[in-house]
């Protein structure tokens, strides 16, 4: 399945991993069926790691999610999926079982946060999906300027980065 993400520097297309990484996939799928992404920002964006959004809308509210899933992360490290550049995983926090709707796309080979590496909590972050085309939209993103906003201390896009509509666009 692909989805089309129309952001406001530029379009990406996305291809989900319904086979290795169902349960991720399925719940992003739902988020963008219910709209819930259209209208959200990028609000965490640090070159050379990674762009993260899904959760906030462009004056920082965050968006009402639906109940956290659970992490894939090891089934989907020994299906083949690896915090790649290019691939989007799901956003969570300290407790492995988190992830709702936020998502980052990795703009770095970021093993540190695959299943299993002791770099990070060793639970990892289900990569779910890779980025088609548009992987100079991802790294724009990447290579603007932050800071502060809304609640967050830093890490911010100073011009926001909105993600205006998200459509499916096919089948694999």
């Amino acid at each position: 399945m692909k989805v089309k993400l129309t952001t406001s520097q530029g379009p990406l297309v996305i291809e989900l991993d319904q086979a290795k990484a169902p349960i991720s996939s399925e719940n992003f799928l739902k988020y963008v069926d219910a709209g819930h992404y259209d209208g959200t920002i990028f609000h965490r964006v640090i070159d050379g790691f990674m762009i993260q959004g899904g959760g906030f809308d462009k004056d920082f509210h965050q968006k009402k999610t639906r109940a956290p899933i659970p992490n894939e992360a090891q089934s989907g490290v020994k299906a083949g999926l690896q915090n790649d550049v290019g691939t989007v995983a799901m956003a969570r926090t300290a407790d492995p079982n988190s992830a709702t709707a936020q998502f980052f796309i990795n703009v770095n080979d970021n093993g540190f946060l695959n299943w299993g590496n002791p770099r990070s909590d060793g639970n990892g972050y289900a990569v779910f999906a890779k980025v088609l085309s548009g992987l100079d939209v991802v790294n724009k993103i990447a290579k603007l300027p932050t800071g502060a906003g809304g609640p967050m201390p830093r890490d911010v896009p100073k011009q926001p980065v909105i993600i205006e509509s998200m459509t499916v666009v096919g089948t694999k």
